[in-house]
């Protein structure tokens, strides 16, 4: 089959030949329909995100789209490795399957479940977020970041904070819902008040200096528990924390991702998103390319929209 192969840890990914996955009892093969390329993706692929065990040469991609044997349309978590989603097919464990809801478009699916999955299982299986409560987004203009403004809302925050560094992006966050926008060099003067009248959950996308500026804003609040919830680091993997910024305030600081959230709960954390997808009109920007192009499409893939890999399953091209 074609499938794009990361032949060494750190390099790209080409397009090439690799062998046919097998079924067994226990894991299904997949046609493969669509796979997105993700912070994730690409992190694993490099060994350097934490969850990397895999020797190459390996199938990178960490889900996808596709059909089972029987046609049935869905989404997958593909963590057995050397078998990637970014491949004509992939095999994976039944238990990792999410049948699509009627009507979904698997590209839009597979595109939409990464970032989606990020706020929505931190929200619901980690902040346990409670009807009414203020949601403060740091990251939001980013592609899971933004997507978290509508999330929080569609899952019941009454307010909601959206900080990030690009200005346009954030007023067009504004018009789209967030109900305060806030730029990261605002933060120090800006949060402590906001702490003062109330922030119950943060969703962290940043890490770096902005999250210690809200960690410290968090000690005006008081006693008042703030749940602060980190997903991503793309301000920097450390942070120099002092110990009385959680003595002297109702900070709690939790993460979500993989192993923090187990991979039932995420299974279980996409189908709720993909009804909510289904049902409400939520989406991402996204683009489609071939997965014959996915040395080009790797390096050119933007934050803010995400690229879908389609692998052309037809026999009569070559």
């Amino acid at each position: 089959m074609k499938a794009a192969i990361i032949n060494q840890q750190g390099e790209k990914p080409v397009y090439g030949e690799y062998p046919d996955p097998q079924a067994s009892d226990s894991q299904a093969v997949i046609t493969v329909t669509a796979a997105a390329i993700s912070q994730l993706a690409k992190s694993r692929a490099a060994g350097k995100h934490y969850s990397s065990m895999t020797s190459a040469p390996f199938i990178p991609g960490i889900d996808g789209t596709g059909y089972l044997s029987n046609g049935d349309p869905v989404y997958f978590l593909s963590f057995n490795a050397p078998w990637g989603s970014m491949a004509e097919k992939t095999r994976v464990s039944l238990d990792n399957v999410v049948h699509l809801p009627a009507g979904l478009d698997p590209v839009l699916a597979a595109a939409i479940a990464n970032p989606g999955m990020s706020s929505w299982a931190a929200l619901t299986r980690r902040a346990i977020l409670q009807q009414g409560e203020t949601v403060l987004i740091n990251g939001a203009t980013g592609t899971s970041g933004g997507l978290a403004v509508h999330i929080a809302r569609c899952l019941g925050a009454g307010k909601i904070i959206a900080t990030g560094r690009n200005k346009e992006v954030l007023n067009k966050l504004r018009e789209e819902g967030a109900d305060v926008v806030l730029t990261l060099d605002s933060l120090p003067s800006e949060l402590p008040a906001l702490m003062t009248e109330g922030i119950d959950v943060v969703l962290d996308y940043l890490w770096g200096q902005s999250a210690l500026d809200i960690m410290t804003a968090a000690v005006a609040g008081g006693a008042k528990t703030v749940r602060f919830v980190q997903i991503g680091s793309l301000s920097g993997q450390e942070i120099n924390l002092h110990s009385k910024l959680l003595r002297s305030s109702g900070l709690t600081l939790m993460g979500s991702g993989l192993g923090s959230v187990s991979d039932a709960e995420l299974i279980a954390a996409i189908g709720e998103l993909f009804q909510a997808v289904a049902n409400s009109g939520l989406s991402v920007p996204f683009i489609q390319r071939p997965l014959d192009e996915v040395e080009e499409a790797w390096s050119e893939d933007d934050s803010r929209c995400r690229t879908v890999l389609i692998p052309c399953n037809d026999p009569d091209r070559k």
